[in-house]
């Protein structure tokens, strides 16, 4: 996905972790070092767990592929 100019590194990352898509928040990075995001805001304890706590709803909600155990 290309970089979306509307969105600052800091709502992407809130985006990507609510997508399902990231498994963590390295993931989150990688992609946006990909969409040409920088990553400097992408730190702290704080942060971190906001967004890892967005991950697991993320991945909670979704059902579980049939290779996937529960």
């Amino acid at each position: 996905m290309a970089m979306n100019n509307h969105l600052t590194a800091l709502e992407r990352a809130f985006q990507l972790a609510r997508s399902g898509q990231a498994k963590s928040v390295d993931d989150i990075r990688q992609e946006l070092k990909k969409e040409n995001y920088s990553t400097e805001q992408i730190t702290g304890n704080a942060l971190k767990k906001q967004l890892l706590a967005l991950i697991q709803a993320a991945h909670a909600s979704r059902p579980a592929a049939p290779d996937e155990k529960a």
